[in-house]
């Protein structure tokens, strides 16, 4: 599903407490615009309030004056006009107070939620989904206007809220619904009938909460989310210039006003309501001010008489969101539910890696960690932000955020259980430190409620730790204000040593300790929580996040390639280099610290193949080292001198996708760094600089190769387009290893010996063209073998005739004659090979004949390495040389398998004239070895098509060797007659280039993108239920599956599909039951299930009268019942 057109913001505002935070969040917002999440044409403005406490109205009034302002400077005026909100979406953000749970505010409180669709891979914090839900849900269609959003708060929205902008004026709140009982701690609207604003409650009485009831039972609560129209917005910047508003911004403050605390929603929006009247709205205060604020309730009321002036008359709407959701963020023990519920049948494991999850219990939740050990958390607790190793035992409802390993020494040995114990970065007069605090989960924040410290009183607290209430706070501290936020309990610094959490963990048992650690924390400088806010360095905790959400990922992106998890790391690999920090990625890519050395097995396996048969001149993409002697060492039957942790992946990378896939993935890494310039990601991949690390992995040398890989890849990072071409011959590397995969299919292909013709004696072999009903793609290498793949293919006759074909037989003079072309030799391209110097481009596919000339030497005929002239291998062996001639009556890139199949022929026919049998199964082996020879790679579907007759389904299983089994699929008696009448074939006139649609597909199956891999999957599943569509005769059925199977490969390998061949295939859908274009798409061949039987002539005529399709043919179609047909003629 697509993502819906969201707002194109014209300025988002992030209001912040702190000055020293304004210059940190500004860069946190442009990550997240480099990351797309905002629009890249949005000025992005993180604005300091005016005053520590000018409340969210005063905070709302100078971002709305700071953005008018940098609008105005942008379109060259030199006073702030609000002319230029008439055009403007604006966005404001408000942070709001301080977190106890989070030194970087709500706003930026990670939440335990992953963002799996996202392009990159990041923490989704409370801004991110705050700024999807204005972005997409709440804010489309909107007229331009001001938004404001507070971050105090997590909303949930369903995907059409069916907001109504038709003729909208004045101010419209956004409310969700709530409990009666919910509502009497928190604001809640009064509306009529037509949703107008009566009045706005705060900690209602019962009586004023049921009048706001809505029909469903609940009521509609404040939420913190405004539009204000271009009219109210500019009646509100109004205001800017007379006093006392005027204190609300920074404008006003720099003149010399005195602050004032003013409210958005119980100051600006209430004098909006219907109900309320002049005089209760000035004698009124809001919330935020509190009872200790009295002495300023006359500037108080002056600033609420103009507000009534300005904004009386404009109205003021409420959309209420029944399906929504919204959760006040508290500085109680509540808020860890948010994380924890709903709990199901294990932990919440969200951007982290767990050496032993099993430990997490249900109801618990990990986000942004590195647990190493034994770590065991109970049910109801959370760690966030934390590198911890074990053992260690953290218990029932308790909260951990901002340790690292140092501090896990600190715990080791308790059971903590319902305590919240966070680290902190400190700035203290210029010095950066860290600091540790420890409350209880039931502590309570609030100054109007009895105070508690670590769950319990503050006398049993006093009595049990032998602290002092003058240790605490001073003495002429009010007992109304000796409270939690206030007391001097969390030490900062240490004259003599460091801090760490056991300077608050000692209070847990005190007696334990004696009496030292009482006096250690004595002599340390401490400070009370609201002391601790401005003092804590939210720069170096955001720093300090990111370094171990990436050290996890790179975990991840090791335990994904060693697991062979079908997860796409380009999400990953797409933030780091955004980061900056693509090198630690590359490094973990590249490590690896055991030396490796060839298996039994693996040089037994060298003997069986002949030396010399890999490709010499194709490519391998650099910088796996480590990563790739890890993950692909027993994939090439490597296996480490040593046996320890290294020892376990090599057991469970037993195949090469894993190495090959780590190299895609620095691929995709160099490929990213070049920022979409340098060119092309698909090029050549045979550069001189390359040759040596070539030759290692050629040689089977995995570590080798791949150190000098990396080597090579230090000298072409300075600038994209040597970044490109870098990927490309990583791409490559990956090549090398599916090649050497893929030869493993040599375990099956035998040969029996027979007699041998005589010279001048042609062997013939002739061959069907194949279609492909369902399953293509998943035949193709490394799906083959990794996912494992089905095809449901026909052998098929064209026009009455087998157009493959291919003949060989011995001669006299020790010799090779290739001839390629048609059957009659005056029209043959033709070559004559007396010298292994004459065979040396076989691995070179554009080559002339080197179809051929492999031929001969994965026949056995020839062994290309060997001292022994050409001359002298034939004539001690054969007493003389061979004439081998294939040709097609196909156009090149027709879809329909020619090249594989002719392969096939060339085999069969030159492996009977050298006097060995090669039954067909084995020969669908040997061409497989045959194509990576060539370095042409590609699938067996072809030969299993081609060479096998009739209609049956071919397997390969998710395992190496390599095999594939191929099932007769038998249908009703007549149904391939009727088959036969309902099957045309339309030459579309397009050549198909598969070979970059093969690259494509390769690039995106190993950064396994979550469609590529769902659909790879599908394929498989569709051939087998085709099969059975097969098996019942059920045409119709078989046409939907068809027109399906075409749908999935333009999935598969998007680009696939011509404008002509759409064209065609639309004025043709009326008359088929499905379609499809053969092979790969892109060109060649497009075949049709006709409704009714026998309708070339009808179809050319439809074709004939459409414009815009070239050089069109029709041809009938038949089920071939040999395959592969053999013969010895004179």
């Amino acid at each position: 599903m697509e993502q819906p057109q969201g707002v194109d913001w014209t300025v988002l505002v992030l209001t912040c407490q702190y000055k020293d935070s304004v210059q940190v969040f500004q860069k946190e917002l442009e990550v997240r615009q480099k990351r797309q999440q905002i629009p890249a044409g949005t000025l992005l403005l993180a604005v300091e309030d005016p005053e520590m406490r000018v409340g969210s109205g005063g905070a709302t009034l100078n971002a709305l004056l700071v953005a008018a302002e940098h609008l105005s400077a942008r379109a060259g005026f030199t006073v702030v006009t609000a002319d230029v909100l008439h055009s403007a979406w604006i966005l404001i953000l408000h942070m709001g107070r301080d977190f106890p749970f989070d030194d970087c505010g709500r706003a930026f409180t990670c939440l335990p939620v992953e963002s799996p669709q996202a392009p990159e891979e990041a923490l989704v914090c409370n801004l991110d989904s705050l700024l999807d839900i204005m972005t997409f849900r709440l804010g489309p269609g909107c007229p331009p206007g001001v938004w404001v959003c507070s971050t105090d708060m997590l909303l949930s929205v369903p995907g059409n809220p069916e907001i109504c902008w038709d003729s909208f004026r004045g101010a419209r709140v956004i409310a969700f619904p709530g409990s009666p009982a919910y509502a009497l701690d928190h604001g809640v609207y009064l509306t009529d009938s037509q949703d107008f604003v009566l009045d706005i409650y705060y900690q209602g009485t019962e009586a004023e909460i049921q009048r706001c009831v809505k029909p469903d039972g609940r009521v509609p609560l404040v939420s913190g989310v405004v539009f204000l129209s271009v009219e109210t917005a500019e009646r509100l910047l109004a205001t800017h210039v007379s006093p006392p508003l005027d204190a609300c911004t920074y404008m006003g403050l720099d003149s010399g006003a005195r602050p004032v605390q003013l409210s958005l929603f119980f100051d600006i929006l209430l004098c909006m309501a219907r109900n309320v009247s002049r005089e209760d709205f000035l004698v009124g205060r809001p919330p935020e001010m509190g009872q200790s604020d009295a002495a300023v309730a006359a500037y108080l009321q002056g600033a609420r008489a103009q507000l009534w002036r300005e904004l009386r008359d404009q109205p003021l709407t409420m959309t209420y969101v029944p399906e929504g959701s919204y959760s006040y963020m508290t500085s109680t023990s509540e808020f860890l539910l948010n994380f924890t519920l709903p709990s199901g049948p294990g932990a919440k494991i969200i951007h982290s890696q767990v050496e032993e999850p099993e430990l997490l219990e249900p109801g618990s939740c990990v986000v942004s960690c590195l647990l190493e050990g034994p770590v065991r958390l109970g049910p109801g607790s959370v760690l966030r932000h934390c590198h911890l190793r074990g053992p260690i035992h953290i218990g029932a409802g308790c909260l951990m955020s901002g340790l690292d390993v140092a501090q896990s020494e600190a715990l080791r040995g308790l059971e903590l259980r319902d305590l919240i114990l966070q680290g902190h970065h400190t700035q203290l007069r210029g010095y950066p430190g860290r600091a540790f605090t420890l409350v209880g989960r039931l502590d309570s924040w609030e100054r109007q409620r009895p105070g508690t410290y670590l769950n319990m009183s503050w006398s049993d607290f006093f009595k049990k730790t032998g602290i002092r209430e003058w240790d605490l706070w001073d003495p002429d501290t009010p007992p109304a204000e000796r409270c939690l936020p206030s007391a001097r309990l969390f030490p900062v610094l240490h004259p003599s040593r460091a801090l760490g959490p056991q300077d608050m963990l000692w209070m847990l048992d005190p007696k334990e300790h004696g009496g030292e650690t009482l006096r250690t924390w004595r002599a340390s400088w401490r400070l009370s929580w609201e002391q601790l806010q401005p003092c804590l360095d939210r720069a170096a905790t955001l720093v300090s996040r990111r370094n171990l959400f990436f050290c996890q990922a790179l975990r991840k992106a090791q335990h994904v390639l060693e697991a062979r998890q079908d997860l796409s790391l380009r999400p990953l690999i797409r933030a780091a280099v955004r980061e900056g920090c693509p090198g630690p990625l590359l490094a973990r890519l590249d490590q690896g610290n055991q030396v490796l050395e060839p298996s039994p097995a693996a040089a037994q396996l060298e003997s069986e193949v002949e030396p010399g048969l890999e490709p010499r001149h194709s490519s391998m993409g650099a910088g796996v080292l480590r990563e790739v002697r890890r993950l692909g060492a027993q994939s090439l039957g490597l296996q480490s001198s040593t046996s320890i942790t290294e020892s376990r992946v090599a057991a469970r990378a037993r195949d090469p996708g894993v190495a090959a896939r780590a190299l895609a993935c620095v691929a995709d890494v160099l490929g990213c760094m070049a920022e979409g310039q340098g060119g092309l990601r698909s090029g050549p991949a045979a550069n001189p600089e390359w040759m040596r690390p070539f030759s290692y992995l050629e040689c089977g040398d995995l570590a080798g190769g791949v150190e000098a890989l990396a080597q090579e890849r230090d000298k072409w990072l300075s600038r994209p387009a040597l970044l490109v071409r870098a990927a490309r011959h990583y791409e490559g590397a990956g090549q090398i290893l599916i090649r050497q995969a893929v030869m493993t299919a040599q375990h099956f292909v035998s040969k029996e010996p027979v007699e041998l013709p005589a010279p001048g004696q042609w062997v013939v072999a002739e061959c069907p063209a194949r279609v492909d009903f369902s399953g293509g793609w998943s035949d193709t290498p490394p799906l083959a073998y990794e996912l494992g793949g089905a095809v449901l293919g026909l052998a098929v006759r064209v026009d009455g005739r087998r157009p493959i074909g291919a003949r060989a037989r011995r001669i006299l003079e020790p010799e090779l004659r290739l001839a390629v072309g048609p059957q009659q030799d005056e029209m043959a391209m033709k070559i004559v090979c007396r010298s292994l110097d004459e065979l040396q481009d076989y691995c070179q596919p554009h080559a002339p004949g080197a179809l051929l000339k492999a031929a001969f030497i994965c026949a056995g005929i020839v062994h290309i390495r060997s001292e022994l002239p050409l001359r002298e291998q034939l004539l001690h062996t054969f007493g003389g040389g061979f004439e081998l001639h294939t040709w097609s009556e196909l156009p090149h890139g027709s879809g329909l398998g020619t090249s594989s199949i002719l392969a096939g022929a060339a085999l069969a026919a030159l492996q009977r004239a050298a006097g060995q049998a090669v039954g067909t199964e084995a020969l669908i082996h040997a061409v497989l070895h045959l194509e990576q020879v060539l370095t042409t790679g590609g699938g067996w579907q072809d030969q299993v098509g081609g060479l096998m007759p009739g209609i049956k389904v071919g397997r390969s299983k998710a395992q190496l060797p390599l095999k594939v089994e191929v099932e007769e699929i038998t249908v009703p008696e007549g149904f391939v007659q009727k088959l036969n009448d309902h099957l045309l074939l339309v030459y579309t006139g397009k050549t198909r280039l598969a070979r970059n649609l093969l690259q494509d597909v390769l690039r995106s199956w190993y950064a396994r993108l979550p469609a590529v891999v769902q659909n790879a999957r599908s394929l498989v599943r569709q051939a087998e239920e085709c099969a059975e569509a097969f098996r019942q005769g059920m045409l119709p059925l078989l046409g939907q599956y068809l027109t399906s199977y075409w749908e999935q490969k333009k999935r598969m390998a998007p680009g696939c599909e011509p404008l002509a061949v759409r064209r065609m295939m639309d004025v043709l859908a009326p008359y088929v039951h499905g379609q499809s274009l053969a092979g790969a798409g892109g060109g060649g061949f497009l075949y049709l299930l006709t409704k009714e039987p026998r309708q070339k002539e009808a179809v050319e005529a439809v074709l004939a009268k459409t414009e815009g399709l070239g050089n069109f043919s029709v041809h009938l179609v038949e089920v071939d019942s040999q395959g592969l047909r053999l013969t010895l003629t004179e």
